[in-house]
């Protein structure tokens, strides 16, 4: 159980000071950007604090605070890390991680995730739109990440580098059920984070509660009066809605490795929620929600593709590479 400090989630880079770079580490070309408000993000250089400029990018609502932009010429030229050594560790229990962030348009990205398992062995878990197919070994688990994009522009999510229309997305991760499901272990804390080019991070959190951007308190308690359900994303981890619109139609929320509480099994790998045309939609509804799920033909071709690139059957074959 995690400690108080740490519930009901914890504010990664507000309570490592991240802005301060004493307990954080960053390399090549990663700068703090300041947003007054305003849609999109450009300018400015190097690892200072830097003015924004307008960009072509659409549907970005005002988004103010700081946000990390890392970029390099390949994903290892630059990062961000927590904690600054790799010696130390973040010791952060909350089995949900959850990555706000946003690629960078016609570019790949990485994320590295350094998890420490009951019995003590470090397993890395990796993210990149680089990863062609999920592969495994003992100690690294390597998911393909699928980029999508503004409904109604990309079409088909895709592999590869993020498409001129990726839009701010929230990665949800269930690290204890992703370590169950793929290499039967059992999920201790979180040891590290490094994020590499090319992206916007906007914040991470960790929590044990499993937060959902499209919940309302009212469906939460409708869909599972315990309140052992998926919970209303908190107003300090949720990206800003205009008023009359919806936080699905703006941003996409993917989640990977949700288990249902108490029952100690992956209820399917890859499950992800993105946006399309006809509204939020989910892959696989875990919670039972009383509003009316549609699957839009270009988000079921995006979440068989994840399905497919994430089955827990690639684990059994060796690893050639």
């Amino acid at each position: 159980v995690p400690a108080a400090w740490q519930r009901p989630y914890l504010n990664v880079f507000k309570h490592f000071r991240v802005e301060e770079w004493k307990r954080s580490a960053r390399e090549g070309d990663v700068a703090t950007l300041t947003v007054p408000g305003g849609h999109g993000w450009g300018g400015g250089g190097g690892c200072g604090r830097a003015a924004l400029t307008p960009l072509s990018l659409r549907q970005d609502p005002r988004l103010k605070g700081t946000v990390y932009r890392i970029r390099g010429a390949g994903p290892t030229s630059s990062y961000l890390q927590l904690p600054r050594t790799g010696t130390q560790s973040l010791g952060l229990l909350g089995g949900h991680l959850y990555l706000l962030f946003k690629p960078l348009p016609r570019k790949h990205f990485v994320v590295h995730l350094d998890v420490t398992t009951e019995e003590g062995q470090v397993v890395r878990v990796s993210f990149s739109s680089l990863f062609r197919e999920f592969r495994s070994t003992a100690t690294w688990l390597q998911f393909p990440f699928v980029c999508g994009g503004t409904a109604g522009v990309s079409g088909r999510g895709r592999l590869g580098a993020a498409p001129a229309e990726a839009r701010w997305t929230c990665l949800a991760l269930d690290l204890r059920a992703i370590l169950s499901l793929y290499l039967s272990r059992r999920y201790s804390h979180l040891k590290s984070v490094r994020l590499c080019a090319n992206l916007l991070v906007k914040n991470i959190f960790t929590s044990d509660l499993l937060f959902d951007p499209g919940v309302t308190f009212a469906e939460a308690r409708h869909a599972d009066p315990t309140g052992r359900g998926a919970a209303p994303m908190p107003r300090e981890m949720a990206f800003p809605v205009p008023k009359g619109q919806r936080w699905h139609d703006l941003y996409d929320y993917i989640r990977y490795g949700h288990t249902r509480r108490g029952s100690g099994t992956c209820r399917g790998s890859g499950t992800s929620c993105s946006s399309g045309e006809a509204g939020w939609v989910l892959e696989d509804p875990i919670q039972q929600m009383s509003q009316p799920v549609t699957l839009t033909k270009a988000v079921r071709d995006r979440l068989s593709l994840v399905q497919q690139i994430t089955s827990p059957k690639a684990v059994s074959a060796p690893w050639r590479g």
